[in-house]
């Protein structure tokens, strides 16, 4: 592992990058190409890469890390933010001026058989590159250059493979070649895909040896994106947690790995299985549900519909009472004394900022108000308001606000359980909804919201 000190210049810089991809809905967005939404791929994201460190990008299908490394390449345009490399801002440059950077800036897809063309042979894909950059001075030393890196990527010997097609390949051997060819330019920055998601894994420990023994004899940079946290502790230096397009957490591989800060760092840790049935934890508390819509992200802290810490100030919305109180009514005895006072869920209108119950009075209201003392779900500290109004109960949820990134031991986290809110709690040293979710504790608030 290579140490970053803070005198590195970093090879990559990213500052408040945003990629979004418009959604067109219907029939006439799709006519007239009006977004209907945008999806918010990459939504502000600060990141570092320093010269000779790996460093990873960690995160569950969804959590925008494919198109981060994507458009640190400038692969994808990003709608806002910057992205330097090598000190140059290559945010807005334009294709002939970016081109000669793209030798420095390679990438390693996941799906080695889709990365490589099948109607080109092995030798022709590894030497394309170096026609392109005019790095060989004719065809024969370009077959000549690509022989060479084949031989050090182990397609050895490499003249019995450079007439073959793809499809004559093991799909070990392809991303050897897909390595291979990303090499050939002598790039200084990699960004690697989720390079060996799609081996057998009889193969993946080889590859990722040869990423590693190729890093030191070639002095390259990697940003390694996988969603495996087992295979990041192998081989990064750093890492950073992405959720929905935020970075979560990010820090020394070693301090993430023994001192994870936030819940969401801490459940993919508690995910990761264990061969040794004593090291098991029953008690661990993953998240629930799905990653949210990157459509329609949810306001203030973007995993607390799934967080099991989550409280008052992470920022609940209606449809979070509702399915709280959906949650509440599985227990038949509960859902016969109080379904009354609701009538039907489906008549209920919630947006982000509250529900109203029609048809409901004064005996609703006062059932949500001892659920915010009683009840153990975190929703209910996220309460402002409870009032009747005309022939309903409105219910009215705090703003709540989406943490920043703040220093916490030898990481950045961006978490509420962490900082200003965090100091201000009672003196148990944790908000009210963190204690037992998963165990069925005692998990009750302070009081009722004012």
């Amino acid at each position: 592992m290579t140490p970053v000190t803070e005198q590195s210049t970093p090879v990559l810089r990213l500052r408040g990058v945003c990629t979004h991809f418009p959604v067109r809905g219907g029939f006439l967005g799709s006519l007239f190409g009006r977004p209907s939404a945008w999806v918010r791929a990459v939504d502000g994201v600060d990141v570092e890469v320093f010269p000779d460190e790996i460093l990873g990008l960690v995160g569950e299908s969804g959590s925008g890390k494919t198109t981060l490394g994507r458009t640190m390449l400038r692969l994808v345009e990003p709608v806002a933010g910057t992205v330097e490399f090598e000190g140059r801002d290559i945010t807005h440059m334009s294709e002939p001026d970016l081109r000669p950077l793209r030798r420095r800036m390679q990438p390693v897809f996941q799906d080695p058989h889709a990365a490589l063309n099948p109607a080109m042979t092995v030798g022709d894909a590894v030497a394309h590159p170096l026609r392109i950059h005019g790095l060989a001075s004719d065809r024969a030393d370009a077959r000549a250059q690509a022989a060479e890196m084949l031989e050090r990527v182990g397609i050895a010997p490499a003249s019995a493979f450079l007439d073959r097609y793809p499809d004559d390949l093991s799909g070990g051997q392809k991303q050897r070649v897909v390595i291979a060819r990303a090499l050939v330019t002598r790039p200084r920055l990699v960004v690697a895909d989720e390079p060996v998601a799609m081996l057998d894994m009889s193969v993946r420990a080889k590859i990722l040896e040869l990423l590693l023994e190729l890093k030191r004899d070639f002095g390259l940079t990697y940003v390694f994106i996988t969603h495996d946290l087992a295979t990041a502790k192998f081989v990064c230096d750093r890492i950073a947690i992405l959720y929905l397009g935020k970075v979560v957490e990010t820090g020394p591989a070693a301090a993430v790995y023994s001192a994870p800060q936030h819940p969401y760092t801490r459940a993919l840790l508690e995910a990761v299985p264990s061969p040794d049935p004593s090291h098991r934890n029953p008690n661990r508390r993953l998240p629930s549900g799905d990653v949210p819509d990157a459509a329609d992200p949810p306001r203030g802290c973007r995993f607390h519909p799934r967080c099991p810490s989550a409280f008052g100030p992470c920022g609940w919305e209606g449809h979070d009472l509702i399915g709280a109180l959906e949650e509440r009514w599985t227990d038949p005895e509960t859902f016969a004394a109080e379904a009354s006072l609701v009538g039907s869920l489906s008549g209920a209108r919630h947006n982000r900022e509250g529900v109203f119950f029609p048809n409901a009075g004064e005996d609703l209201a006062g059932l949500l108000r001892r659920l915010q003392v009683t009840e153990a779900h975190p929703v209910f500290s996220g309460v402002s308001s409870i009032a009747s109004r005309g022939s309903g109960v409105d219910v009215r949820m705090r703003p709540g606000s989406e943490p920043p990134l703040q220093p916490i031991g030898r990481q950045l986290v961006a978490c509420h359980l962490h900082g200003v809110i965090a100091a201000a709690l009672p003196a148990t040293g944790e908000p009210p909804s963190v204690r037992g979710r998963n165990a069925g504790e005692d998990r009750r608030p302070p009081g009722p919201a004012t």
